[in-house]
């Protein structure tokens, strides 16, 4: 039976086991064998990001709208693909800047001003609250709830104070986020231990939402194709089928989808364990496509959960919020129920523990340290220790923090379900966009940009989502949200300005959005940013090119001794810690400073970066210049700097292009000269080629005209054999001889064409004319096909003739005597003529096809060897081709022939290109 001490008992037991892992995680931390740094703790640790609103309140959206609950995981799940340009950067800033806290960062890239740190912590702050009471209702509804087994009792009114479940909630977690977040100052602020606890929830409440999730589906119903049919068939859930069904329609999809997407990234919690935690960025790449696989794991079962919860429990009498633990328990599984509390709490629990940290350390940096150091810098200076001071800001700020949301959820909570509750939160959290992803992509923007956007955007948010919330909770007339203020209906909160065609949280994003980055953009067009600005913006925008120059060390100009420095760090950090990344430092730059030497520039912007890890950006610059009184240095000469820098980077930005330059040529020249030493390789085969082929014919008729000569008693028949092979020999060596001369002149431009109108027609029956006899004498039938009209083309009629008694000849010389075959065909085809030769002979060798129009390549044929000829005639007929603007090819295949075809462009074609020109 689940009684108060078991419920109790687990839950403590749980807290504790969490503990335990934080405890060896920072042990192993350490002793420098970190336990998360690897992607899967990290992946695990961002899904922080599903809280009890993902655990309870996603069914209960998906009772009321259907697929409505989805753009809070699409959203994310779009921006985890921009995770490798976006996120990447935003981590790399700062590593780089050791910033602390979305607040420090904000402030770090407009000038390092605690002005707009402030701001930012006193819109997170105010932000949070309504997250952090969705976590305690969730805890308190579900607690108060399963405590009532077997029965099924929805708590109705608020009990009194100290009977308030939720408070003691509230503590309870309080003490669990100091455990993890606070016990001590560090300069890094990373929090191994708590992260690697986060990760361990992340797995505790997957495994109970999909396991309750299948008990529904598999054991309550027969799968999911029984529970869609029963959930189709009731009117009720039969509209939830549909996108129609979600309140607001399609605005509402887009204006969700756009706030997760910036939620994800901006919400001060999942900036902590995305980008402050974070200890590889390359742990991004497996993280972009093993978080969305997460949320679609934790989703899967989202509808089934609320249409089965609805159809068990018809009449509406459980809240569809509670779905998740009133099914098990209806169901009389004990176990089940409380694992499912168990995963409540832990999808509660991480989101506070996270969320309190992350908002104390902003509150300690950005908010209560710079105000002692400007109203009561002297009490911080007597104090030897002050890291303590630092602790117990945090401590306090975490339990006041808590006491708040728990005062949030007396007060205006009730009026909301938990979705709701969420969303105002997020809708607080995307004021935070503007002013950083425009302040990483444009160094235009600037510090009074940045305040007035943020003050606008968050005052519209504020009177459009948090003030109509207390107005629904009666503390604020009902006629303000109706009627607008003083009756002005251009004001209702609701419906600003008229536009009130959107739901709730689409108009106040459309308008809060509207008001931040106008006044961002337009305030930063028209305002100069000061020296330290420009430096920051510098670093900001252009991190991934920055090499290790960092001008803004030359900014320092003090007189402080490294003694002076070491003991200044040593107060807020420790003596152990300050001598540690001492030591460090000089390890690292090579640099030994003694305790009595004057700091560097650079010593000195070290001091303030390792300082800025525990304190905030903006206060260590305060806390270093308090020890740095030397001769602060003048507007011209930080411009000076900047215009150094500005010639650096231009002169390196110059370099580059002239190195990119160089290379192209390189590979240019290095192409160049691989295709002369070609040239050189095929001219030396084209000497030798010729050599040969212009010796053998020689050879030959030597050889008999020797015989002639030498044997005059020769009988009449042997010497009129001999003769005849010495006059084809000399035949042989003339048409070589005219192919090498017409070869070169082709190449070199200098051949004599003789260009005229000529109907093709003509010119194909003349060729096969001129070659019938040698067709003749190998018995080769040959089919002639011509168009009954005239083909005319501009070209050189001898030159062209060649071009067809040299593939007719191929073409003989390779079909079998007695049983060849060619085929002729002259056709048009649209504005050009085309002209095929095609044989049956034995065809050309796949391997062979490419190098047919090479000089001097001849195919060879396995019966007949070599055949006769130059191995000219192809490149020749190539080059003709060529020069009458058309292009000859070639088709085989083995034992099935070979067709060379070429086109030419018609005499209309060409008139028609005149008339053009």
């Amino acid at each position: 039976m689940l009684h108060t001490p078991v419920i109790l008992a687990a839950s403590l037991l749980y807290l504790l086991v969490l503990f335990a892992i934080a405890w060896f995680a920072d042990q192993r931390a350490e002793a420098r064998r970190s336990l998360i740094a690897n992607p899967y703790i990290y992946t695990l640790s961002i899904a922080v990001y599903c809280t009890a609103w993902t655990f309870y309140g996603s069914v209960g959206r998906a009772a009321a709208t259907g697929a409505g609950f989805l753009p809070i995981y699409l959203g994310p799940t779009l921006m985890a693909i921009l995770w490798w340009t976006v996120l990447r950067k935003i981590i790399r800033i700062t590593r780089a800047q050791r910033i602390t806290s979305i607040a420090d960062f904000i402030a770090s890239r407009y000038g390092k001003s605690a002005l707009l740190g402030g701001l930012v912590t006193v819109v997170a702050v105010v932000g949070i609250l309504p997250y952090i009471s969705l976590q305690l209702k969730a805890v308190s509804t579900s607690y108060q709830v399963l405590s009532r087994y077997p029965e099924l009792v929805m708590p109705r009114e608020q009990t009194g104070l100290w009977a308030d479940t939720t408070l003691y909630v509230a503590l309870l977690l309080a003490v669990f986020s100091i455990m993890f977040g606070a016990r001590r100052i560090d300069a890094t602020e990373r929090h191994e231990g708590m992260v690697a606890a986060i990760a361990f929830e992340s797995v505790i409440k997957l495994a109970a939402f999909v396991l309750v999730g299948a008990f529904v589906t598999f054991s309550l119903f027969d799968g999911p194709g029984d529970l869609f049919a029963r959930a189709a068939a009731a009117p009720e859930l039969a509209r939830l089928m549909r996108i129609e069904g979600m309140p607001g329609g399609h605005a509402s999809w887009i204006a969700l989808t756009v706030l997760s997407m910036l939620a994800i990234l901006f919400l001060p919690r999942q900036f902590q364990v995305a980008v402050v935690e974070n200890v590889n960025e390359d742990h991004l790449r497996k993280a972009a496509w093993l978080f969305p696989l997460y949320l679609l794991a934790i989703n899967v079962f989202v509808l089934p959960l609320a249409f089965g919860g609805v159809l068990l429990f018809p009449g509406g009498g459980v809240d569809p919020d509670t779905f998740v633990l009133t099914v098990p328990m209806a169901e009389r599984q004990e176990g089940l129920a409380l694992f499912v509390f168990i995963g409540g709490l832990s999808a509660a629990t991480g989101m506070v523990i996270v969320a309190t940290v992350a908002i104390a350390t902003m509150v300690s940096n950005d908010l209560v340290i710079p105000l002692l150091l400007r109203i009561r810098y002297r009490a911080l200076d007597r104090r030897a220790d002050v890291s303590r001071l630092l602790l117990g800001i945090r401590r306090g700020t975490i339990v006041v923090v808590l006491l708040l949301g728990y005062l949030y959820f007396r007060l205006i909570g009730e009026s909301y379900a938990l979705v709701t509750i969420g969303l105002v939160s997020f809708c607080a959290a995307a004021q935070f966009a503007p002013p950083i992803l425009l302040g990483i992509y444009w160094k235009g923007a600037t510090r009074r940009g940045a305040i007035a956007g943020l003050c606008a955007g968050s005052l519209v948010w504020a009177y459009t989502l948090l003030l109509p919330g207390i107005a629904l909770s009666g503390w604020l007339p009902a006629a303000f949200i109706e009627h607008g203020p003083f009756g002005i209906e251009a004001l209702r909160p609701y419906g600003l300005f008229g536009v009130d065609d959107f739901d709730p949280i689409t108009h106040a994003l459309f308008w809060s959005m509207l008001a931040n980055a106008g006044l961002l953009v337009g305030i930063s067009l028209f305002s100069v940013p000061s020296p330290l600005e420009q430096l920051q913006a510098n670093h900001f925008v252009d991190v991934f090119r920055r090499g290790g120059r960092d001008e803004a060390a030359a900014l320092w100009r003090g007189t402080a001794s490294v003694a002076e420095l070491q003991a200044l760090i040593s107060r807020y950090l420790g003596e152990a810690a300050t001598q540690a990344a001492f030591a460090g430092y000089a390890r690292d730059t090579g640099v030994e400073a003694t305790a009595g030497e004057a700091a560097s520039p650079q010593l000195l912007h070290f001091a303030e970066r390792l300082l800025g890890g525990a304190i905030g950006a903006a206060s260590a610059r305060i806390v270093i210049s308090s020890v740095a009184k030397g001769e602060a240095l003048s507007i011209d000469g930080v411009m000076e700097i900047l215009d150094e820098t500005s010639q650096v980077m231009e002169y390196s930005r110059r370099l580059e292009q002239k190195s990119r330059e160089l290379e192209t040529a390189t590979r240019e020249l290095r192409e160049a000269n691989e295709r002369l030493q070609e040239l050189d390789r095929l001219k030396d085969e084209f000497v030798s080629t010729v050599s040969h082929e212009l010796r053998t014919p020689l050879t030959s008729i030597r050889a008999f005209s020797e015989i002639l000569q030498n044997n005059p008693d020769l009988d009449v028949e042997q010497r009129g054999q001999f003769l005849d092979i010495v006059v084809k020999e000399t035949e042989r060596l003339s048409r070589l001889i005219n192919d090498v001369l017409d070869l070169a002149k082709i190449e070199s431009g200098r051949f004599d064409w003789r260009m005229e109108t000529l109907d093709l027609n003509g010119v194909v029956r003349d060729s096969v004319a001129a070659v019938s006899q040698l067709f003749d004498e190998r018995e080769i039938r040959v089919d002639l096909e011509l168009p009954d009209e005239a083909v005319e083309a501009e070209a050189d009629r001898d030159r062209l003739m060649q071009v067809v008694i040299n593939l007719l000849s191929n073409a003989a010389k390779f079909c079998t005597a007695g049983e060849g075959a060619v085929r002729v065909r002259l056709a048009r085809e649209g504005r050009r003529a085309r002209i095929e030769v095609a044989d049956n002979g034995p065809g050309i060798p796949a391997g062979e096809l490419e190098r047919v129009f090479e000089k001097f390549h001849q195919v060879s044929d396995q019966q007949r060897g070599k055949p006769e000829g130059s191995g000219l005639g192809l490149t020749i007929s190539q080059r003709i081709v060529a020069h009458h603007g058309g292009r000859i090819e070639v088709r085989s295949t083995p034992g099935q022939g070979t067709t060379f075809s070429f086109d030419l462009a018609t005499r209309a074609l060409a008139q028609a290109d005149d008339a053009a020109h």
